[in-house]
C-alpha cells in the first residue's frame, strides 16, 4: 500500500513524504479517484456519456498527483462499467476499453460507420410447409456474434469479426398448433450461449462452439399459457411475455437453474384473441418485453407500458396507460431507458424504473404505423419508409439518417457498436460503428 493511501485511510504511521503532502494540502490518491468518478458520472448524466471524458481531462490537469490517478486501471474499470455498462475486458487495459467505447459512441454521434450485408439462404426443410416464405422474426447481438431467428423456428448464427455464417439451429420437433407456432419469438445471446424461444412456448439452449444439438429447456404449453409473444433475459433471469390466457402475461425463470419462479400478470389480457391469431397468421406485434440493468423488466402493448420487479415475483412497479395507443414494434429498452412511439408519431424516451419522461421527438413518415425501433445506451433508431433515422436520447435531437435504404424491414437491433436490420429480400444489413 502506498504511503499516500495510508494517510487517506488512516492506516499506519505516515512517512515524511506523506506528511509533506498533507502539509501542502495534496489530497490522497484514493480520494482523487473517488472525486474523478463522481465528476465523470455527474457529467455523463447532465451532458451525455461523451461529456465524461472532458470532465476527466479537467480533473487530471489540476496537478501531477491528480494526473497520476489517470494511470489507475481500477478507476478506468469502474468508469467503463458505470458509463458504458461494459463488464468484460476485451482490450489489454481498462483505460483502452474506456477509450474504445468513447470513440465508438463518438462515431455514432458523427455518422461514421462501415456498412456490410450478410445473406441467409432458406434451407430445404421438408418438414416446413412454410419454407418458401421464410422471414426474419428476431435479431440479437453479442460482442462477436449475431443471431437471426426465423418464422420456421430456426436460428442462424454469424461471427461478426469475419462476417461468417457459423451454424443453423433448429428446435425439437413437436405437434404444431398453427402455421407460425414454431416461429422464433425471442433470443438471448452471449458469446458462449444462445437461448431461443418460439411462439408455442418452447425454449432451447445452445452452447456456442459445441457440436451438440439444441437442448429443450422448457416445453411450452400453449393451451394453458397462451402464445409466447416475446422472450428476453439477463445474467440472472429469463422473462417471457404471453398472450392468450387471462392472468398469465408474465413468466419468469431463474436463468442458472432454469426453474420457473413466477407466473401471473394481466398486461396482455385485452390482447388475448390476438395471441391466438399470431399462431396462424402474420399480425401486428402483440407485445414486447425487455430486462433493464436494475433487475426490472419493462413491457409494452398497444395500450400501456408496465415495469415489473423481477426479484419480487413480478410485482408491478409502475403502469402507464396510453391514450393514443402505442406502436409495439417501435418499443425498446436499454440499460435504464426505454423508447416507444404512439399512434400519432410521437416518440417518448422514459426512465425504465418509474416510466418518467426524459424527452420526446416526432417520428414522421408516410408509413408511420409501420415504424420499427430499437436503441442502445445513447441513441434511438427508427426504421420508417425504408430509411433508418437516429435520435439522441438525452435531448431528442434528430442526428441523421443512415445512407443505405433497405426496403421493407422485418427486424432491427442495435448495441453500442453495431446496428443490424433484416429486410424482406433475405438480406441482413450490418452497420459497424466500432473505433478502427
Amino acid at each position: 500500500m502506498s504511503s499516500s493511501s495510508s494517510v487517506g485511510r488512516g492506516e499506519g504511521p505516515s512517512s515524511s513524504r506523506s506528511r509533506r503532502r498533507a502539509g501542502n494540502d495534496v489530497w490522497p490518491e484514493p480520494f482523487v479517484e473517488d472525486l474523478a468518478m463522481l465528476v465523470a458520472i455527474d457529467a455523463s448524466r447532465s451532458g451525455g456519456r461523451l461529456a465524461a471524458a472532458q470532465a476527466l481531462t479537467l480533473i487530471f490537469q489540476v496537478c501531477s498527483t491528480w494526473q497520476a490517478v489517470s494511470h489507475s486501471d481500477l478507476l478506468w474499470q469502474n468508469l467503463t462499467r458505470q458509463i458504458w455498462n461494459r463488464h468484460e475486458l476485451l482490450r489489454q487495459t481498462w483505460r483502452e476499453e474506456y477509450i474504445y467505447w468513447h470513440q465508438t459512441a463518438n462515431n455514432f454521434l458523427h455518422h461514421r460507420y462501415i456498412y456490410n450485408t450478410l445473406h441467409f439462404m432458406p434451407e430445404n426443410n421438408e418438414d416446413d410447409e412454410n419454407n418458401n416464405s421464410l422471414s426474419c422474426r428476431r435479431l440479437q447481438l453479442s460482442d462477436y456474434h449475431l443471431a437471426v431467428g426465423f418464422s420456421d423456428g430456426s436460428v442462424q448464427l454469424f461471427f461478426l469479426p469475419r462476417r461468417l455464417h457459423l451454424s443453423t439451429f433448429h428446435p425439437h420437433h413437436r405437434d404444431r398448433l398453427g402455421r407460425f407456432s414454431r416461429a422464433v419469438s425471442g433470443i438471448i445471446l452471449s458469446d458462449v450461449q444462445l437461448v431461443f424461444a418460439s411462439l408455442d412456448g418452447d425454449i432451447h439452449v445452445v452452447a456456442i462452439g459445441d457440436a451438440a444439438l439444441p437442448r429443450r429447456a422448457h416445453f411450452g404449453d400453449v393451451v394453458n399459457d397462451g402464445a409466447l409473444v416475446d422472450f428476453t433475459g439477463s445474467d440472472q433471469w429469463w422473462v417471457g411475455l404471453y398472450a392468450g390466457v387471462p392472468g398469465r402475461a408474465f413468466q419468469i425463470w431463474n436463468r442458472e437453474t432454469e426453474e420457473l419462479v413466477f407466473v401471473g400478470g394481466e398486461l396482455t389480457d385485452p390482447e388475448a384473441l390476438m395471441g391466438w391469431h399470431i399462431l396462424t397468421e402474420l399480425t401486428e406485434m402483440v407485445g414486447r418485453i425487455r430486462v433493464t440493468t436494475r433487475e426490472t423488466a419493462v413491457a409494452c402493448t398497444s395500450l400501456q407500458l408496465m415495469a415489473i420487479d423481477l426479484r419480487n415475483q413480478g410485482i408491478i412497479i409502475r403502469a402507464q396507460p396510453s391514450r393514443r395507443g402505442l406502436i409495439v414494434a417501435s418499443f425498446d429498452a436499454r440499460n435504464e431507458t426505454l423508447v416507444a412511439v404512439d399512434s400519432r408519431g410521437m416518440a417518448r424516451v422514459r426512465r425504465a424504473d418509474d416510466l418518467e419522461e426524459i424527452c420526446r421527438f416526432n417520428v414522421r413518415g408516410d408509413n408511420q404505423r409501420g415504424v420499427v425501433g430499437c436503441m442502445n445506451g445513447g441513441y434511438a433508431l427508427m426504421w420508417i419508409g425504408s430509411v433508418i433515422r437516429v435520435w439522441d436520447i438525452e435531448h431528442g435531437a434528430c442526428l441523421y439518417s443512415l445512407r443505405e435504404r433497405i426496403g421493407n424491414n422485418n427486424a432491427i437491433i442495435a448495441d453500442e457498436r453495431y446496428v443490424a436490420a433484416c429486410s424482406s429480400d433475405a438480406t441482413i444489413h450490418l452497420w459497424d460503428f466500432g473505433a478502427q
